[in-house]
């Protein structure tokens, strides 16, 4: 009977050891294969999920926090075409023509397709505004 009470307690023991589970789930990428940040310990927000959270800054007239955000979506993937449009409306609030510019001409560039491309009229038509 001691020798039950014994064994269940230094297995219950040995899995809740911050080791433990590590050898039940099997070995773990290291954190910068995971596109984590190894400062901090957490994995970075998603292309989509920083727009997202940048597109409510902007609504809220949050400018440099929804620029912030447009920028670390583009650090998470540079190719991510939504992101350079969004950026190039909160320059384009923020009074900044050039990078706006700069930023609807990325946008365009980065669309999966030329027929993408020849779509956003809205983006042409900012480029227009801006040119002038």
């Amino acid at each position: 009977m001691r020798w039950a009470f014994s064994f269940s307690f230094f297995a219950l023991l040995a899995l809740h050891l911050p080791g433990g589970m590590v050898y039940a789930q099997g070995p773990q990428a290291p954190l910068a294969l995971l596109g984590g940040d190894t400062v901090r310990g957490i994995a970075s927000p998603s292309a989509a999920k920083s727009v997202e959270i940048g597109d409510f800054y902007l609504h809220q007239g949050k400018y440099k926090a929804a620029l912030s955000r447009y920028q670390e979506a583009l650090t998470t993937d540079p190719h991510y075409a939504p992101a350079y449009r969004e950026l190039g409306r909160v320059y384009e609030k923020m009074g900044e023509r050039k990078k706006a510019l700069a930023a609807y001409r990325k946008y365009l560039d980065e669309l999966p397709s030329a027929q993408d491309a020849r779509d956003a009229k809205s983006i042409h038509k900012a480029i227009a505004r801006l040119e002038r």
